[in-house]
């Protein structure tokens, strides 16, 4: 009879802590579902500015900037036009081709401004001379627009000249 008490004990602890280890594995597998779920929505939503290499379309004069200097000095390009016809970005994993709607004559101006519109996005370059030599260096501001109306704008730090 004693064997038969400590048996049924032991099956009973066995019994019970498989059911807590399935407990605890099942909430955290929903717990990283959730964080999983969460992540994949906020990713879906944000405009993705990449990085990309000088235009070879780009001959003579141009506009091209960078996050920040040391993107900029990196050659870590997410900006690039032809000062005056069509502006260069790589959004959302495409490299797109866009035409210039709008710009200031960086030469005549302080201030840099630049409108560029597409079916999927329309572009605001908004810059002030830090620099003027040969090549006159901007830093400004540059703000992205989906239809669906997220908007998104990054620092931008570069430079305009021929």
């Amino acid at each position: 009879m004693k064997y038969l008490l400590i048996f049924f004990s032991a099956l009973l602890l066995t019994a019970c802590k498989k059911d807590k280890e399935t407990v605890s594995t099942s909430a955290s597998s929903d717990s990283l579902k959730i964080v999983h779920d969460a992540a994949k929505t906020s990713s879906s939503g944000k405009i993705l500015v990449e990085n990309f290499p000088f235009p070879k379309e780009i001959k003579e004069c141009s506009c091209y900037f960078a996050k920040n200097k040391a993107d900029f000095e990196a050659e870590k390009y997410i900006y690039a036009d032809d000062a005056g016809k069509t502006a260069y970005m790589k959004l959302d994993g495409v490299r797109l081709a866009m035409n210039l709607i709008s710009s200031s004559d960086m030469e005549a101006d302080e201030e840099l401004s630049k409108e560029i519109e597409n079916e999927n996005y329309k572009i605001s370059v908004k810059g002030k001379k830090i620099k003027g030599e040969e090549a006159l260096l901007f830093e400004g501001t540059l703000t992205i627009e989906k239809p669906d109306g997220e908007i998104m704008t990054t620092p931008i730090y570069g430079e305009c000249g021929c």
